[in-house]
């Protein structure tokens, strides 16, 4: 093995949690594969000239892609970013790409589960229905999208928060089958269920096999 990695991966989110668990989720404990030890991995918060990415698409597929795009031209480096959100039915599938932003700037967990609560405040609880999605998009240094994935999964919105856990509107997003909020389940039985989780699974294979013809060429 070569002393040092032969990719330089970073994580195209200024988030701390979000970046966590996309560095979980990229090689979790359940799946380990030898090839992840060639990958450092890194937030682009080490980063402080990146610049900030303008997420004006109008699908979570298209933000990925920018956000990876953009940001590997500019570190000149592998850059995986991830846009996902939250979809609720009543909503016609809002707050959507903006999610993060559904309140107002600047990005506020609580003001956007305040501000979502009141607008299901008068629905009934077997419309509440809503999906998480997730798209990946990984980058090679030139900004060339050599890699996509997407990851969904179905729950219904609560009427008040539950649970520590997680992040954004975690505590919202009730799994039917568990009786629990992502916010209270713990995050490994989340890294197996959740939108992310489901994208990277199919992310992991394909990202595999990229690393190891970068390394053998």
């Amino acid at each position: 093995m070569p002393d040092s990695p032969p990719i330089r991966l970073v994580l195209g989110s200024r988030n701390a949690k979000k970046c966590r668990e996309m560095a979980e989720l990229i090689a979790p404990p359940w799946e380990r594969r030898p090839w992840m030890d060639l990958t450092a991995i890194e937030s682009i918060a080490a980063f402080p000239d990146a610049p900030e990415v303008v997420e004006d698409a109008d699908t979570f597929a298209g933000n990925a892609r920018k956000k990876a795009s953009e940001s590997a031209r500019a570190l000149g480096l592998w850059v995986l970013a991830d846009d996902s959100g939250l979809a609720v039915d009543a909503l016609k599938g809002a707050p959507g790409v903006h999610s993060a932003r559904y309140a107002g700037e600047p990005c506020d967990d609580a003001a956007n589960n305040r501000k979502l609560l009141e607008a299901l405040a008068d629905v009934p609880d077997d419309r509440r229905g809503a999906a998480f999605k997730c798209a990946l998009a990984l980058a090679d240094p030139e900004g060339r999208i050599r890699l996509e994935t997407e990851g969904a999964v179905r729950g219904r919105i609560v009427r008040e928060l539950r649970g520590p856990g997680g992040f954004g509107y975690d505590p919202m997003f009730l799994i039917p089958e568990y009786h629990k909020t992502f916010g209270e389940l713990s995050a490994l039985v989340k890294h197996q269920l959740s939108h992310r989780s489901r994208a990277f699974a199919r992310l992991r294979p394909m990202l595999g096999r990229l690393v190891v013809e970068t390394v053998g060429g």
